[in-house]
This record gives structure tokens, C-alpha cells and sequence, in this order.
């Protein structure tokens, strides 16, 4: 009977999969595929496996390290807590990482490694010795082992956590460390020497993307200005969905949405329009855009905001808030740039004073409420350095082949605010602005 029944089964057809509705190219389909509810996206594309620490890395960081004497850079990492830890040592995040690994690159030599005896292959890829451990008392003494005759280690840390994206190794570890002998110092300049410079082709790449997203921008800010013509205004909802259709058409790779802000949500640097009830972007509106996205894994992104206004006239207070605005991005690019011609590129700090000096004369420095901007790598906010002496306190100098955005904004709640936001790459310390130079004034979009 079973034997009939089985054969019944068989012969019944499977049903085939259901068609891709023709309105959707397979890129949109994917792109709406990773919205899950609530509004939130799947992560992006998991990039290839790293390829490890290779010679030619390894001899850069110890140079480095010789420069600043220091003994060695000691990573420690634990569940993944160390992402800086991966990328510098090539390190293939994917797999269980349940358990404490040790590794020291010391200014001279080879690489030592400590792993837990669970997960030994955790640092394939990097060379040297390893040793095993399983339990704590063991651990203190192989970590010990390794750390004998050293004075000085930088780690992960941030003193007064005032680099905060630095800051991945916990108290206890540093006290651990550090009453086996060496002194323990920040990696902030190691990482911003050995991470944030980009190759070539990363450069290229986000060339590529800062002008796709401000062609996306420029195209969303006239379907806004079409949808008020027709008496049919786009919500803000609707402008981040034409956004992003057009991001997947142009293979745009992003881990979050497009920013669609009208009038006083504008006046949030980090708005999102909700999935339903979203403000109408109508006539005599503000509206703000900023994009962020790349062309995919290993390509790094471009992160750019303009400011439209849907009318025939931009009124007179929106006008001299955005000249103040771009009076303060313009000063900080032509410190840049003078510093850049003179071979003495500006810390981020420097960069930060120059806008918020322009902001705070004009009257305005209360309501400019964060960084004049970020550095761009693999993620639109990397870990080099910052323009940055107000959130934080970032001294580290700008580096040659880094990017970094710088994004002034004044912003009047309830009412408007006003950000513009350009990337600056510095391709053999030399001055580039990518996505185009930012803008001089807010277009009047009914006007034109």
C-alpha cells in the first residue's frame, strides 16, 4: 500500500515557481526582496573570504610600528568584537567564533597567535606560531609568554573613548594586558596608516558611486518637482522608493535607504521616512537628500547630500542659511587643499574647526550638532580618520589615498535644516571631489 501511494505521489506534478512580476527588473526584485518588515534591510552581500596577512602587509605594519616605537600591535577578539582585527589581518569573518584568540605582530619577527583549543584554525591565514590554550590559567600563562620583554603594545583602545570607532577591546582586557608588563597604547594611527588608505581601484570606485548618487539625486529632485506640477506631490516615502528602484537598476549596493527629508524632518541628520505616513514633499517644501551606497563588496561608497526647494523662489531665510552652509564646507575644502599643496595634509580636527568656525560666526553654532564629517572606506563610515573636534576629538592627520566626507548643516527644528555634504579623496595627497563639487545654491525647482 505504501509502495502504491508513493507512486500515486509521483506522478503528480510539482508546481512550478511563481513568474517575477514584469514590472520589476530582477535588480528591483532582489532590492525589495532584502526589506523586511518594519522597514529594516537584509545585510549586503557577504564579500569572498579573506586571503590573509600577506608578507607585503606584514612588513608595512612592522615599518610602522618601528616608526612609532612600538613593541608590537596585540589584537584580541572575542564573538567577532574586533572587526579592525579582521580586516588587517585578512582574516575570513564567517564561521563560529565563540572563543578568546590572541595575536601579537611584533615590530620585528613573526607573528605569534594564541587560540583556544576549540577554535585553533581561527587565525589561518596569518603566519607564525601558534599556541593553545583551553583554560584561563593557561591562557595567562601562554599570553604572558608572548608578551615577555615587550613595553609598549598598541591595541584597539581609545583613551577617554574619544575615538569611539576604536574602540573594540574591553577595560578588563586592557588590565590584563597590561599587568603582564607592557604598557598599553592606542592603534589609532596604525589603523588609520594601514586601513583607510585605498587602492587605485577603490578610488575609481567611488568615484563612480558619488556621481551615480548625485545623478540620482538631481533625477528624484525633478520626479518631485513633476509629481507638484501634476497637483499629485510625492510623499517622502514614495521619492526614497524611486530612489531606490533606480539604485537597483544601477547595480547601487547600500545598507541602509536613501534619506528623503522634507521641511522640519529635515532638520533631523538621520531621518527616514516610516513605511507609511511619511510627509508630503509639496510646493513651497525643503527638501533634503543625502545617498549613500556602493557598487558592491570590495567597492567603497559614495555619501553625498543636496538640498532642493519645490518653488519658484527660494525664500530668503533658506537662501542665507544654506550660504552660510556652503561658506563653511567651502572653508574646510580649501583647507584641504592649501595643506594638501604645501605637503602637510590637516588633522581631522583642523578640518572640523575651519567649517564650524564659519557656522559659529555666523551665529549658528548651537544648531550645527555634529561632525563636519567622517572617513569613507569599505563602509561609508570607516575607521580612518574623522573630521571631527566637537563629537570627538580626533588629532590623527589626514592620510595620502584616504576619502572622507565634509557635511556642515544648520538645523532649525520644526521649521528646516540645511546640510551639504561632499567626499574628498586624496589620491598621492593630492585633492579630489567626487559626485561633483556641491552645490552654490538651492535650486528653485518650480522655477526652472
Amino acid at each position: 500500500m505504501i509502495a502504491l501511494l508513493c507512486a500515486l505521489f509521483a506522478q503528480i506534478p510539482t508546481p512550478s515557481p511563481p513568474a517575477r512580476p514584469p514590472s520589476l527588473t530582477p535588480q528591483v526584485a532582489e532590492a525589495d526582496a532584502g526589506v523586511q518588515a518594519g522597514g529594516e534591510s537584509s545585510p549586503p552581500p557577504r564579500p569572498s573570504p579573506r586571503q590573509g596577512l600577506s608578507p607585503q602587509r606584514l612588513q608595512k605594519i612592522q615599518a610602522a610600528l618601528q616608526r612609532q616605537k612600538l613593541d608590537g600591535w596585540l589584537f584580541f577578539d572575542f564573538r567577532k568584537s574586533d572587526e579592525i582585527a579582521y580586516r588587517v589581518l585578512g582574516l575570513d569573518q564567517s564561521g563560529v567564533r565563540s572563543r578568546r584568540w590572541y595575536c601579537l605582530l611584533p615590530a620585528r619577527g613573526e607573528p605569534k597567535k594564541l587560540l583556544h583549543a576549540i577554535e585553533p584554525e581561527a587565525l589561518d591565514g596569518v603566519p607564525g606560531a601558534s599556541a593553545t590554550y583551553a583554560s584561563w590559567r593557561v591562557r595567562d600563562r601562554e599570553l604572558g609568554a608572548m608578551l615577555r620583554g615587550l613595553k609598549r603594545v598598541a591595541m584597539e583602545y581609545s583613551p577617554r573613548n574619544e575615538i569611539p570607532t576604536l574602540g573594540r577591546v574591553d577595560g578588563g582586557t586592557v588590565e590584563l594586558v597590561h599587568s603582564m608588563g607592557p604598557e598599553v597604547v592606542s592603534s589609532a594611527d596604525l589603523v588609520a596608516e594601514i586601513v583607510s588608505p585605498l587602492s587605485p581601484e577603490e578610488l575609481a570606485s567611488q568615484a563612480i558611486a558619488a556621481d551615480l548618487l548625485a545623478a540620482d539625486q538631481e533625477a528624484v529632485a525633478q520626479e518631485a518637482a513633476r509629481r507638484v506640477r501634476e497637483g499629485n506631490p510625492a510623499t517622502e516615502r514614495e521619492l526614497q522608493d524611486f530612489a531606490r528602484a533606480r539604485w537597483a537598476q544601477e547595480g547601487i549596493s547600500s545598507e541602509g535607504f536613501p534619506l528623503v527629508a522634507v521641511d522640519a524632518h529635515a532638520a533631523d541628520p538621520h531621518y527616514l521616512p516610516p513605511a507609511q505616513g511619511s510627509a508630503v514633499a509639496g510646493r513651497g517644501s525643503v527638501l533634503l537628500l543625502d545617498f549613500a551606497a556602493s557598487m558592491g563588496p570590495g567597492t567603497i561608497p559614495g555619501d553625498v547630500t543636496r538640498v532642493y526647494f519645490l518653488g519658484e523662489k527660494v525664500p530668503d531665510e533658506v537662501a542665507r542659511i544654506a550660504a552660510i552652509v556652503f561658506q563653511a564646507r567651502d572653508a574646510a575644502l580649501q583647507l584641504v587643499r592649501q595643506r594638501a599643496e604645501a605637503g602637510n595634509l590637516p588633522t581631522g580636527a583642523e578640518v572640523d574647526t575651519a567649517a564650524r568656525g564659519v557656522i559659529a560666526k555666523a551665529g549658528y553654532g548651537d544648531r550645527f550638532i555634529h561632525r563636519t564629517g567622517h572617513n569613507i572606506g569599505l563602509r561609508t563610515h570607516g575607521d580612518g580618520v574623522n573630521n571631527d573636534d566637537f563629537e570627538t576629538h580626533d588629532v590623527r592627520r589626514h592620510l595620502p589615498d584616504t576619502c572622507f566626507s565634509i557635511e556642515p548643516g544648520i538645523y532649525l527644528p520644526g521649521r528646516f535644516g540645511i546640510r551639504s555634504e561632499i567626499d574628498v579623496c586624496l589620491p598621492g595627497g593630492k585633492v579630489e571631489v567626487h559626485g561633483g563639487a556641491g552645490q552654490n545654491t538651492i535650486p528653485a525647482l518650480l522655477g526652472q
